[in-house]
């Protein structure tokens, strides 16, 4: 059986342990933690990662993480589950996606023990976290006011992580290349494979999208025999491509169509018009496909990304 240390703690099997990782003091000179919450079964088998708030202001990922350990929603009987609800704590304080300094932890890797705040916690996860896992799930939203349909992102060239993203069951897998300096990237570089969740908007808790956050990490920790529990499940959309369809004048937006329609080529998605009723533009579908992402601001600006529309 392999040998798991973290942070220099080593972690036996059957064993439970929580860690707390230090990272830097706030101006206040309090002391700021990266919490670990380590299960590990008897039997040995593969080490799966759940994390959330990457970014901090993404707080449908962080409610799933914590619910899924506070509820012990999966007992491991083979391997280890590591669960870090909030990888971003700084983000989190700010209600930002980004450090105080701006910088986006996921644009950091593979960090620097010595860089900025958002390179150190990205040297942390590169020396302490994935060295140690097989795979692993990080949960997102979309941005400021733009929803995301529950989906999972991965690249299709990584044959592993699409049979994962197959297993994990969300309506929607969405191919995906690897971003450079991102923690996916990071991972697979060294041979390890983490998919994106992305569901609801940042700073909006959206229940749908967290129990299938919940649902998706279920058949996938099934999937490796991490866990036995068997969850039924749709046949995904596989989405070889998308883009957005963008304002093309400024005014009140208003859809006709839902996230997670399927919608048809120059089909009417929405209307915009000015505040006096004079003007009424019709926003129209570029392809046939599906909505996988929805801009959710009543008032937009020409250029705004209005439809995230998915084509299989």
């Amino acid at each position: 059986m392999k040998e798991m240390i973290i942070n220099g703690i080593r972690i036996r099997p059957g064993q439970s342990i929580n860690i707390e990782i230090a990272i830097a003091r706030l101006p206040t000179h309090t002391l700021i933690d990266l919490p670990v919450f380590i299960r590990r079964a008897k039997e040995d088998g593969p080490v799966v990662l759940i994390s959330g708030g990457v970014h901090g202001d993404e707080i449908n990922g962080i409610v799933a993480v914590k619910r899924m350990l506070e509820e012990e929603l999966l007992q491991p009987v083979r391997g280890t589950i590591i669960y870090i609800p909030l990888v971003n704590v700084y983000g989190f304080l700010s209600n930002s996606r980004t450090f105080p300094d701006g910088r986006d932890l996921n644009r950091s890797f593979p960090g620097n023990n010595k860089g900025s705040l958002a390179s150190q916690i990205a040297y942390i996860l590169t020396n302490e976290i994935i060295p140690v896992i097989d795979y692993g799930i990080d949960i997102h939203t979309g941005g400021r006011m733009l929803g995301n349909h529950p989906q999972v992102r991965v690249d299709f060239k990584d044959k592993v992580g699409m049979e994962m993203a197959k297993a994990f069951g969300a309506r929607f897998v969405l191919n995906s290349s690897h971003i450079d300096k991102s923690f996916r990237k990071e991972a697979f570089k060294r041979k390890k494979h983490i998919l994106v969740y992305e569901g609801g908007e940042s700073m909006r808790l959206d229940e749908f999208s967290i129990e299938e956050a919940i649902k998706g990490t279920k058949r996938m920790l099934n999937y490796l025999r991490v866990i036995d529990e068997d969850i039924p499940m749709d046949e995904p959309v596989i989405i070889k491509e998308s883009s957005w369809t963008r304002a093309k004048i400024s005014g009140i937006f208003t859809p006709v169509v839902q996230i997670g329609d399927e919608v048809k080529k120059r089909q009417v998605l929405a209307r915009i018009s000015d505040p006096y009723g004079q003007v009424k533009v019709p926003v129209k579908s570029s392809s046939n496909g599906y909505i996988v992402g929805l801009n959710n601001s009543p008032v937009v600006n020409a250029g705004d990304a209005l439809f995230h529309i998915g084509k299989d």
